[in-house]
Protein backbone atom coordinates (compact mmCIF):
# COMPACT_ATOMS: atom_id res chain seq x y z
CA UNK A 1 0.00 0.00 0.00
CA UNK A 2 1.10 3.39 -1.18
CA UNK A 3 1.90 5.53 2.05
CA UNK A 4 1.86 9.64 0.74
CA UNK A 5 4.73 12.00 2.21
CA UNK A 6 2.65 14.29 3.92
CA UNK A 7 5.90 16.39 4.20
CA UNK A 8 5.88 16.72 0.63
CA UNK A 9 5.94 20.21 -0.08
CA UNK A 10 3.03 20.84 -2.49
CA UNK A 11 1.16 19.50 0.81
CA UNK A 12 2.06 22.20 3.16
CA UNK A 13 0.18 24.93 4.19
CA UNK A 14 1.37 28.11 2.80
CA UNK A 15 -0.10 31.56 4.19
CA UNK A 16 0.41 32.83 0.76
CA UNK A 17 -3.36 32.74 0.01
CA UNK A 18 -4.76 34.66 2.85
CA UNK A 19 -2.44 37.40 2.09
CA UNK A 20 -3.84 37.66 -1.62
CA UNK A 21 -7.75 37.79 0.30
CA UNK A 22 -5.85 41.13 1.97
CA UNK A 23 -4.75 42.67 -1.10
CA UNK A 24 -8.08 41.83 -2.64
CA UNK A 25 -9.91 44.04 -0.19
CA UNK A 26 -6.94 46.52 -0.45
CA UNK A 27 -7.76 47.16 -4.00
CA UNK A 28 -11.33 47.29 -3.79
CA UNK A 29 -10.42 50.08 -1.48
CA UNK A 30 -12.34 48.35 1.48
CA UNK A 31 -10.64 49.19 4.94
CA UNK A 32 -10.45 46.77 7.57
CA UNK A 33 -12.98 47.72 9.51
CA UNK A 34 -15.67 47.22 6.95
CA UNK A 35 -14.36 44.04 5.60
CA UNK A 36 -14.48 42.42 9.10
CA UNK A 37 -18.38 44.02 9.29
CA UNK A 38 -21.50 42.00 10.11
CA UNK A 39 -23.04 42.50 6.80
CA UNK A 40 -22.03 39.35 4.65
CA UNK A 41 -22.06 40.93 1.24
CA UNK A 42 -19.49 43.48 2.62
CA UNK A 43 -17.47 41.27 4.62
CA UNK A 44 -17.29 38.55 2.01
CA UNK A 45 -16.58 40.94 -0.80
CA UNK A 46 -12.53 40.31 -0.73
CA UNK A 47 -12.37 37.13 -0.14
CA UNK A 48 -15.03 36.76 -2.87
CA UNK A 49 -12.76 39.08 -5.39
CA UNK A 50 -9.54 36.51 -4.32
CA UNK A 51 -11.26 33.63 -4.83
CA UNK A 52 -12.48 34.79 -8.34
CA UNK A 53 -8.67 34.99 -9.20
CA UNK A 54 -8.14 31.92 -7.66
CA UNK A 55 -10.21 30.70 -10.28
CA UNK A 56 -9.39 32.66 -13.46
CA UNK A 57 -5.73 31.91 -12.15
CA UNK A 58 -5.05 28.56 -10.54
CA UNK A 59 -8.15 26.42 -11.32
CA UNK A 60 -9.27 26.81 -14.55
CA UNK A 61 -5.98 26.80 -16.10
CA UNK A 62 -5.46 23.43 -14.44
CA UNK A 63 -8.74 21.83 -16.05
CA UNK A 64 -7.36 23.12 -19.21
CA UNK A 65 -4.51 20.91 -18.60
CA UNK A 66 -6.40 17.67 -18.98
CA UNK A 67 -7.45 17.65 -22.24
CA UNK A 68 -6.24 14.52 -23.83
CA UNK A 69 -5.37 15.68 -27.90
CA UNK A 70 -6.70 11.80 -28.27
CA UNK A 71 -10.31 12.79 -27.24
CA UNK A 72 -11.74 13.70 -24.13
CA UNK A 73 -10.13 14.38 -21.27
CA UNK A 74 -6.91 12.86 -19.07
CA UNK A 75 -8.18 12.36 -15.07
CA UNK A 76 -5.31 10.83 -13.12
CA UNK A 77 -3.32 13.28 -11.00
CA UNK A 78 -2.43 13.04 -7.22
CA UNK A 79 -0.16 16.06 -5.05
CA UNK A 80 2.26 13.57 -4.03
CA UNK A 81 2.22 11.04 -6.96
CA UNK A 82 2.06 12.97 -10.06
CA UNK A 83 0.17 12.84 -13.32
CA UNK A 84 -0.23 8.66 -14.81
CA UNK A 85 -1.99 8.07 -17.57
CA UNK A 86 -5.73 7.37 -17.03
CA UNK A 87 -6.62 3.60 -17.00
CA UNK A 88 -10.07 4.75 -18.14
CA UNK A 89 -12.44 7.73 -19.34
CA UNK A 90 -15.83 7.43 -17.40
CA UNK A 91 -18.66 9.26 -18.60
CA UNK A 92 -19.51 10.67 -14.96
CA UNK A 93 -16.27 12.66 -15.25
CA UNK A 94 -15.86 13.06 -18.98
CA UNK A 95 -19.21 14.85 -18.79
CA UNK A 96 -18.40 16.77 -16.15
CA UNK A 97 -15.62 18.19 -17.05
CA UNK A 98 -17.51 19.50 -20.63
CA UNK A 99 -20.41 20.86 -18.05
CA UNK A 100 -17.23 22.86 -16.14
CA UNK A 101 -15.70 23.99 -18.80
CA UNK A 102 -19.06 25.59 -20.78
CA UNK A 103 -19.68 27.46 -17.00
CA UNK A 104 -16.46 29.11 -17.15
CA UNK A 105 -16.77 30.25 -20.51
CA UNK A 106 -19.80 31.80 -19.73
CA UNK A 107 -19.30 33.21 -16.81
CA UNK A 108 -16.05 34.84 -17.82
CA UNK A 109 -13.32 32.78 -15.91
CA UNK A 110 -11.48 32.22 -19.22
CA UNK A 111 -11.21 36.28 -19.89
CA UNK A 112 -10.21 37.25 -23.12
CA UNK A 113 -10.07 33.49 -24.45
CA UNK A 114 -11.87 31.40 -26.13
CA UNK A 115 -9.84 27.85 -24.76
CA UNK A 116 -12.78 27.00 -22.18
CA UNK A 117 -14.89 27.01 -24.82
CA UNK A 118 -12.62 24.88 -26.89
CA UNK A 119 -11.95 22.74 -24.50
CA UNK A 120 -15.81 22.08 -24.25
CA UNK A 121 -16.36 21.58 -27.31
CA UNK A 122 -13.52 18.71 -27.37
CA UNK A 123 -15.32 16.90 -24.62
CA UNK A 124 -18.16 17.22 -26.18
CA UNK A 125 -16.83 15.59 -29.57
CA UNK A 126 -15.49 12.63 -27.31
CA UNK A 127 -18.82 12.15 -25.88
CA UNK A 128 -20.98 12.05 -29.48
CA UNK A 129 -17.95 9.80 -30.95
CA UNK A 130 -16.77 7.22 -28.37
CA UNK A 131 -19.43 7.16 -25.34
CA UNK A 132 -22.69 7.76 -27.15
CA UNK A 133 -24.12 3.94 -28.45
CA UNK A 134 -25.05 3.92 -31.98
CA UNK A 135 -26.86 0.90 -31.57
CA UNK A 136 -29.06 1.11 -28.13
CA UNK A 137 -28.20 4.46 -27.43
CA UNK A 138 -27.89 6.23 -24.23
CA UNK A 139 -23.97 6.88 -23.53
CA UNK A 140 -21.52 4.00 -22.27
CA UNK A 141 -20.14 4.05 -18.81
CA UNK A 142 -16.55 3.96 -18.83
CA UNK A 143 -14.80 3.36 -22.45
CA UNK A 144 -10.57 2.62 -22.37
CA UNK A 145 -7.98 5.27 -22.71
CA UNK A 146 -8.04 4.47 -26.51
CA UNK A 147 -12.16 5.10 -26.58
CA UNK A 148 -13.13 1.36 -27.26
CA UNK A 149 -15.86 0.80 -25.12
CA UNK A 150 -14.62 -0.88 -21.48
CA UNK A 151 -18.02 -0.53 -19.39
CA UNK A 152 -20.75 -0.01 -21.72
CA UNK A 153 -23.58 -1.06 -19.25
CA UNK A 154 -26.41 2.30 -18.93
CA UNK A 155 -26.07 3.66 -15.42
CA UNK A 156 -28.85 6.56 -15.29
CA UNK A 157 -26.33 8.06 -12.98
CA UNK A 158 -24.23 8.87 -15.82
CA UNK A 159 -26.98 9.86 -18.18
CA UNK A 160 -28.17 12.64 -16.10
CA UNK A 161 -24.84 14.24 -16.40
CA UNK A 162 -24.75 13.46 -20.04
CA UNK A 163 -27.77 15.85 -20.20
CA UNK A 164 -26.57 18.58 -17.95
CA UNK A 165 -23.41 18.24 -19.66
CA UNK A 166 -25.06 19.13 -23.03
CA UNK A 167 -27.86 21.66 -21.67
CA UNK A 168 -25.05 23.98 -20.54
CA UNK A 169 -22.79 23.51 -23.88
CA UNK A 170 -25.82 24.74 -25.56
CA UNK A 171 -25.86 27.76 -23.29
CA UNK A 172 -22.08 28.36 -23.76
CA UNK A 173 -22.20 27.82 -27.62
CA UNK A 174 -25.64 28.01 -29.03
CA UNK A 175 -25.48 24.55 -30.93
CA UNK A 176 -28.99 23.38 -30.96
CA UNK A 177 -28.24 19.77 -31.71
CA UNK A 178 -26.82 19.57 -28.25
CA UNK A 179 -30.00 20.25 -26.84
CA UNK A 180 -32.03 18.08 -29.20
CA UNK A 181 -29.33 15.09 -27.69
CA UNK A 182 -30.12 16.11 -24.51
CA UNK A 183 -33.92 15.86 -25.77
CA UNK A 184 -33.68 12.58 -27.07
CA UNK A 185 -31.89 11.37 -24.42
CA UNK A 186 -34.24 12.31 -21.80
CA UNK A 187 -36.90 10.37 -23.71
CA UNK A 188 -35.38 7.38 -23.68
CA UNK A 189 -34.48 7.62 -19.94
CA UNK A 190 -38.28 8.09 -19.91
CA UNK A 191 -39.51 5.07 -21.98
CA UNK A 192 -36.26 2.85 -20.51
CA UNK A 193 -35.66 3.76 -16.98
CA UNK A 194 -38.93 5.61 -15.51
CA UNK A 195 -40.81 3.49 -13.45
CA UNK A 196 -44.69 4.73 -14.48
CA UNK A 197 -46.47 2.77 -11.92
CA UNK A 198 -44.48 3.41 -8.47
CA UNK A 199 -42.44 6.36 -9.21
CA UNK A 200 -39.06 7.20 -9.74
CA UNK A 201 -36.54 5.99 -12.36
CA UNK A 202 -34.66 2.19 -11.93
CA UNK A 203 -31.06 3.10 -12.62
CA UNK A 204 -29.01 0.30 -13.50
CA UNK A 205 -28.78 -1.40 -17.07
CA UNK A 206 -27.36 -3.91 -19.33
CA UNK A 207 -25.57 -1.75 -22.82
CA UNK A 208 -28.99 -2.92 -24.29
CA UNK A 209 -31.44 -1.35 -21.49
CA UNK A 210 -31.92 -4.84 -19.80
CA UNK A 211 -32.07 -4.06 -16.56
CA UNK A 212 -29.12 -5.64 -13.74
CA UNK A 213 -31.11 -8.25 -10.94
CA UNK A 214 -30.95 -6.86 -7.34
CA UNK A 215 -27.49 -6.08 -6.07
CA UNK A 216 -25.81 -6.98 -9.14
CA UNK A 217 -21.93 -7.28 -8.69
CA UNK A 218 -19.97 -4.24 -9.52
CA UNK A 219 -22.90 -1.84 -10.15
CA UNK A 220 -20.25 0.82 -9.54
CA UNK A 221 -22.82 3.48 -8.64
CA UNK A 222 -25.02 2.55 -5.72
CA UNK A 223 -26.75 -0.21 -5.58
CA UNK A 224 -28.67 -2.52 -8.40
CA UNK A 225 -32.11 -3.17 -8.24
CA UNK A 226 -32.90 0.23 -5.37
CA UNK A 227 -33.87 3.35 -6.34
CA UNK A 228 -30.97 5.66 -4.62
CA UNK A 229 -30.97 9.24 -3.43
CA UNK A 230 -27.40 9.96 -5.22
CA UNK A 231 -29.13 9.03 -8.75
CA UNK A 232 -32.33 10.89 -8.20
CA UNK A 233 -30.74 13.94 -6.87
CA UNK A 234 -28.60 14.28 -10.20
CA UNK A 235 -31.56 13.49 -12.23
CA UNK A 236 -33.97 16.70 -10.64
CA UNK A 237 -30.32 18.47 -11.26
CA UNK A 238 -30.43 17.26 -14.73
CA UNK A 239 -33.91 18.02 -15.61
CA UNK A 240 -33.89 21.43 -13.81
CA UNK A 241 -31.56 22.96 -16.23
CA UNK A 242 -33.15 21.21 -19.28
CA UNK A 243 -36.31 22.72 -18.16
CA UNK A 244 -34.81 25.78 -18.06
CA UNK A 245 -33.68 25.43 -21.58
CA UNK A 246 -36.94 23.67 -23.19
CA UNK A 247 -40.29 24.29 -21.09
CA UNK A 248 -41.12 20.84 -22.55
CA UNK A 249 -44.15 19.90 -20.99
CA UNK A 250 -43.08 16.33 -20.44
CA UNK A 251 -39.37 17.76 -18.37
CA UNK A 252 -41.51 19.54 -16.53
CA UNK A 253 -44.02 16.88 -14.83
CA UNK A 254 -40.74 14.39 -14.84
CA UNK A 255 -39.12 17.91 -12.77
CA UNK A 256 -41.99 18.01 -10.31
CA UNK A 257 -41.80 14.03 -9.63
CA UNK A 258 -38.04 14.21 -8.94
CA UNK A 259 -38.71 17.23 -6.19
CA UNK A 260 -41.77 14.92 -4.72
CA UNK A 261 -39.93 12.11 -4.44
CA UNK A 262 -36.98 13.52 -2.98
CA UNK A 263 -38.52 15.35 -0.82
CA UNK A 264 -40.69 12.64 0.65
CA UNK A 265 -38.54 10.11 0.63
CA UNK A 266 -34.86 10.64 0.02
CA UNK A 267 -34.13 13.81 1.78
CA UNK A 268 -37.39 14.57 4.01
CA UNK A 269 -37.96 18.25 6.04
CA UNK A 270 -36.71 16.34 8.83
CA UNK A 271 -33.10 15.72 7.57
CA UNK A 272 -32.38 13.10 10.19
CA UNK A 273 -34.31 10.81 8.50
CA UNK A 274 -32.82 11.26 5.29
CA UNK A 275 -31.87 8.15 3.21
CA UNK A 276 -29.57 6.44 0.82
CA UNK A 277 -31.92 3.66 -0.27
CA UNK A 278 -35.62 1.93 -1.27
CA UNK A 279 -36.77 -0.48 -2.58
CA UNK A 280 -38.55 -0.30 -6.33
CA UNK A 281 -41.87 -0.05 -4.49
CA UNK A 282 -40.68 2.31 -2.24
CA UNK A 283 -40.09 0.42 1.39
CA UNK A 284 -37.24 0.68 3.35
CA UNK A 285 -34.15 -1.19 2.45
CA UNK A 286 -33.33 -2.72 5.89
CA UNK A 287 -29.45 -3.09 5.22
CA UNK A 288 -27.07 -2.00 7.40
CA UNK A 289 -24.58 -1.12 4.86
CA UNK A 290 -27.85 1.24 3.46
CA UNK A 291 -28.13 3.37 6.92
CA UNK A 292 -27.17 6.53 7.38
CA UNK A 293 -27.14 9.73 5.73
CA UNK A 294 -24.37 12.16 3.96
CA UNK A 295 -23.98 15.80 5.20
CA UNK A 296 -22.58 16.92 1.57
CA UNK A 297 -25.61 15.18 -0.74
CA UNK A 298 -28.23 17.00 1.86
CA UNK A 299 -26.75 20.58 1.63
CA UNK A 300 -26.86 19.55 -2.09
CA UNK A 301 -30.22 18.75 -2.27
CA UNK A 302 -31.13 21.67 -0.37
CA UNK A 303 -29.93 24.38 -3.32
CA UNK A 304 -30.77 22.67 -5.91
CA UNK A 305 -34.44 21.97 -4.78
CA UNK A 306 -34.93 25.85 -4.61
CA UNK A 307 -33.03 26.14 -7.89
CA UNK A 308 -35.68 23.00 -8.96
CA UNK A 309 -38.72 25.03 -7.62
CA UNK A 310 -37.66 28.89 -8.95
CA UNK A 311 -37.23 26.58 -12.57
CA UNK A 312 -40.99 25.30 -12.12
CA UNK A 313 -42.56 28.83 -10.85
CA UNK A 314 -42.91 28.05 -7.36
CA UNK A 315 -42.75 29.21 -4.24
CA UNK A 316 -39.30 27.70 -2.42
CA UNK A 317 -39.58 25.06 -0.06
CA UNK A 318 -37.48 27.48 2.25
CA UNK A 319 -38.56 25.68 5.58
CA UNK A 320 -37.50 22.18 4.03
CA UNK A 321 -33.86 23.84 2.87
CA UNK A 322 -33.15 25.12 6.54
CA UNK A 323 -34.36 22.28 7.57
CA UNK A 324 -31.40 20.48 6.43
CA UNK A 325 -28.65 23.57 6.78
CA UNK A 326 -29.80 23.43 10.67
CA UNK A 327 -28.81 19.79 10.64
CA UNK A 328 -25.82 19.97 9.12
CA UNK A 329 -24.80 22.66 11.68
CA UNK A 330 -26.00 20.68 14.29
CA UNK A 331 -24.71 17.78 13.67
CA UNK A 332 -22.35 17.85 10.76
CA UNK A 333 -20.19 20.43 10.74
CA UNK A 334 -16.73 20.89 12.69
CA UNK A 335 -17.62 24.78 14.06
CA UNK A 336 -14.60 25.04 15.06
CA UNK A 337 -11.69 24.36 12.31
CA UNK A 338 -14.95 25.07 9.72
CA UNK A 339 -16.01 22.15 7.19
CA UNK A 340 -18.80 19.37 7.15
CA UNK A 341 -18.05 15.84 7.90
CA UNK A 342 -18.67 12.77 5.74
CA UNK A 343 -21.30 11.07 6.86
CA UNK A 344 -23.49 10.54 10.20
CA UNK A 345 -26.77 8.32 11.53
CA UNK A 346 -30.24 10.18 12.24
CA UNK A 347 -29.63 12.86 14.78
CA UNK A 348 -26.46 11.89 16.34
CA UNK A 349 -22.79 12.97 16.01
CA UNK A 350 -21.04 12.88 12.83
CA UNK A 351 -19.74 9.19 12.44
CA UNK A 352 -17.56 9.79 9.71
CA UNK A 353 -15.78 13.20 10.48
CA UNK A 354 -13.05 12.81 7.20
CA UNK A 355 -13.69 16.34 4.91
CA UNK A 356 -14.28 15.27 1.51
CA UNK A 357 -13.85 17.80 -1.11
CA UNK A 358 -16.78 17.91 -2.77
CA UNK A 359 -19.02 17.94 0.66
CA UNK A 360 -17.36 21.26 1.30
CA UNK A 361 -18.28 23.00 -2.31
CA UNK A 362 -21.73 21.86 -1.40
CA UNK A 363 -21.82 23.48 1.60
CA UNK A 364 -20.31 26.39 0.38
CA UNK A 365 -23.51 26.64 -2.03
CA UNK A 366 -25.67 25.78 0.22
CA UNK A 367 -24.42 28.78 2.79
CA UNK A 368 -24.24 31.21 -0.08
CA UNK A 369 -28.23 30.52 -1.02
CA UNK A 370 -29.18 29.97 3.04
CA UNK A 371 -27.38 34.20 2.96
CA UNK A 372 -29.93 34.85 -0.28
CA UNK A 373 -32.60 34.19 1.66
CA UNK A 374 -31.74 35.19 5.51
CA UNK A 375 -29.33 37.88 4.44
CA UNK A 376 -26.53 38.35 7.67
CA UNK A 377 -28.01 34.90 9.92
CA UNK A 378 -24.93 34.69 11.95
CA UNK A 379 -24.76 30.45 12.27
CA UNK A 380 -24.24 30.52 8.20
CA UNK A 381 -22.02 33.55 8.05
CA UNK A 382 -19.66 31.77 10.86
CA UNK A 383 -19.96 29.05 8.90
CA UNK A 384 -19.17 29.80 5.32
CA UNK A 385 -16.08 31.61 6.77
CA UNK A 386 -15.02 28.69 8.46
CA UNK A 387 -15.42 26.63 5.56
CA UNK A 388 -13.28 28.86 3.20
CA UNK A 389 -10.65 29.34 6.05
CA UNK A 390 -10.88 26.01 6.22
CA UNK A 391 -10.18 24.66 2.21
CA UNK A 392 -8.02 27.57 1.51
CA UNK A 393 -5.45 26.94 4.57
CA UNK A 394 -5.80 23.11 5.29
CA UNK A 395 -6.93 21.20 1.87
CA UNK A 396 -5.48 23.18 -1.26
CA UNK A 397 -2.50 21.87 -3.29
CA UNK A 398 0.42 24.51 -2.59
CA UNK A 399 1.66 23.71 -6.38
CA UNK A 400 -1.30 23.34 -8.08
CA UNK A 401 -4.14 25.48 -6.24
CA UNK A 402 -6.39 22.40 -7.05
CA UNK A 403 -8.52 21.10 -3.55
CA UNK A 404 -7.16 17.63 -2.21
CA UNK A 405 -9.47 14.83 -2.16
CA UNK A 406 -10.50 14.67 1.35
CA UNK A 407 -8.36 15.23 4.57
CA UNK A 408 -8.98 14.49 8.25
CA UNK A 409 -11.33 16.80 10.35
CA UNK A 410 -7.93 18.41 11.18
CA UNK A 411 -6.67 18.93 7.52
CA UNK A 412 -4.39 15.66 7.42
CA UNK A 413 -4.55 14.56 4.22
CA UNK A 414 -6.34 11.34 3.87
CA UNK A 415 -6.41 11.11 -0.35
CA UNK A 416 -4.27 13.27 -2.25
CA UNK A 417 -5.96 12.83 -5.31
CA UNK A 418 -6.63 15.85 -7.19
CA UNK A 419 -8.46 14.47 -10.26
CA UNK A 420 -9.57 11.32 -11.22
CA UNK A 421 -12.78 9.29 -12.43
CA UNK A 422 -14.36 10.62 -9.98
CA UNK A 423 -13.00 14.38 -9.05
CA UNK A 424 -13.14 17.06 -11.69
CA UNK A 425 -13.61 20.79 -11.46
CA UNK A 426 -18.25 20.27 -10.77
CA UNK A 427 -18.21 20.05 -7.48
CA UNK A 428 -15.47 22.99 -6.94
CA UNK A 429 -15.81 25.37 -9.22
CA UNK A 430 -19.63 25.20 -8.92
CA UNK A 431 -20.00 25.71 -5.45
CA UNK A 432 -16.98 28.90 -5.07
CA UNK A 433 -18.78 30.61 -8.42
CA UNK A 434 -22.13 31.00 -6.49
CA UNK A 435 -20.49 32.17 -3.55
CA UNK A 436 -17.90 34.77 -5.84
CA UNK A 437 -21.13 35.74 -7.68
CA UNK A 438 -23.17 36.44 -4.58
CA UNK A 439 -21.25 38.27 -2.53
CA UNK A 440 -18.37 40.22 -4.99
CA UNK A 441 -20.47 42.59 -6.67
CA UNK A 442 -20.44 44.68 -3.75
Amino acid sequence: MHVPDLTHPSLITRRRFGRTLAAAGAALGLPASVVAATNPSVSFAAEAAAWRRHLVERTIPYWLGTVDPTGGYALSDDAVRGRTDPWEKQVVSQARMVWGLALAHRRGLCPGSQACLLAAQHGVLYLRSRMRDPVHGGYYFAVQPDGSPRDPRKLVYGQAFVMYALVEWFRASGDQAALGDAMELYQLLQRRAHDASRGGWTEHFERDWTPLPLRAPNAIVEVAGLKSANTHLHLLEAFTELHSETRDPGVRASLAESIRLNQRHFYPRDASRSAFHFHPDWSPVDDPASAGLSYGHNVEFAWLMIRAEESLGRRPSWGHFHGHLEHCLRRGTDDVRGGIYNRGMRDEPASDTTKVWWAQAEWIAALTDGLRHKPGHAPYVAALRRVLAFMRDHATDARTGIWLDTVAADGTPRSTGLAHSWKTLYHDTRGLLKFVEAFGNV
